[in-house]
C-alpha cells in the first residue's frame, strides 16, 4: 500500500525508465507498481536476497553497491531518466547513494525519508523529491477512519485530491447554488452516483444524498469541506 501510495505522486510519463535503489519492502512495491504502470525498472540493492527474489519480475534487477557511482556509472544508471532511493534503515547509505547521483547528473531524484532531518539533508544535496510514505500514509488512513473521506491523496504544497460523501449543505443543491467554490474554495471536479457512471461536475450539476464527490483543492480547505454539516 506505500508502494502504491508513492507512486501516485509520479508524473512520469509512459514507458520512462526508473531505477530503485533499495529493494527491501518498500522498495519493492514501488519497483512493482512501477511495472504495473509500464514503465522499465531497474532494481538495485546490495543484499543477494531481495535480488534474487525480484529477478523475474523486474526488467532487471542487480546486486550491487549503490554508493559507489563507478558502479553505478557501469550498470547505465547515467541514462535513466528517474531515481528513486528507497533505503529507509540506513541513513549513510542513502545520502551516498543520493551523491553518487547527483553526480552521475540525474535530473529527477526522489529520497524516501524517515525522519525531517533526512528529508532537509537531501534535499540541501540535491535532492528532487523527498517523500514520507509513513507520515502520509498515517495521516491518509487518519482520515479514512473518520468517514469523512472514502480515499485521499495529497500532492505537493499543500494541494489535495478526495473522494468524499456529499456534505448535507449539498444536498439537492446545483453546485452553483450550494456556492462550494465561493464558500470553501475547492473545485468539484466529478460526481459519482449509486448505479450511474461517474459524471464530470458542471456549475449547473445537482448533489443528491448518498453522492460521491471527487473534489481538489488546498489540503485545509478540502478537509474542512468534507467535514462540514451545514446547509
Amino acid at each position: 500500500m506505500l508502494g502504491k501510495l508513492f507512486t501516485e505522486q509520479f508524473a512520469f510519463a509512459q514507458g520512462d525508465s526508473v531505477v530503485v535503489i533499495g529493494l527491501g519492502r518498500f522498495g519493492g512495491a514501488v519497483a512493482q507498481s512501477l511495472m504495473s504502470l509500464g514503465h522499465d525498472v531497474m532494481g538495485i540493492d546490495r543484499d543477494a536476497d531481495p535480488v534474487q527474489a525480484w529477478a523475474d519480475r523486474l526488467t532487471h534487477a542487480v546486486q550491487a553497491d549503490a554508493t559507489n557511482e563507478m558502479v553505478l556509472r557501469q550498470l547505465g544508471v547515467a541514462d535513466f531518466r528517474h531515481a528513486i532511493i528507497g533505503i529507509g534503515d540506513n541513513l549513510g547509505s542513502s545520502l551516498m547513494t543520493l551523491m553518487a547521483l547527483t553526480e552521475l547528473g540525474l535530473r529527477d531524484i526522489w529520497v524516501k525519508a524517515l525522519t525531517e532531518e533526512h528529508g532537509k539533508i537531501a534535499q540541501r544535496m540535491g535532492a528532487h523529491h523527498v517523500v514520507y510514505p509513513e507520515a502520509d500514509m498515517g495521516e491518509r488512513v487518519a482520515h479514512l477512519i473518520s468517514g469523512r473521506m472514502i480515499d485521499y491523496i495529497e500532492l505537493d504544497d499543500g494541494f489535495a485530491i478526495a473522494n468524499i460523501h456529499a456534505p448535507a449543505l449539498t444536498h439537492g443543491k446545483t453546485l452553483t447554488d450550494a456556492a462550494v467554490r465561493e464558500r470553501f474554495g475547492i473545485t468539484v471536479v466529478g460526481i459519482k452516483r449509486l448505479g450511474e457512471d461517474f459524471q464530470h461536475a458542471t456549475p449547473g450539476s445537482r448533489v443528491q444524498p448518498g453522492d460521491l464527490l471527487i473534489v481538489s483543492g488546498p489540503t485545509e480547505r478540502v478537509e474542512k469541506f468534507a467535514g462540514s454539516t451545514g446547509r
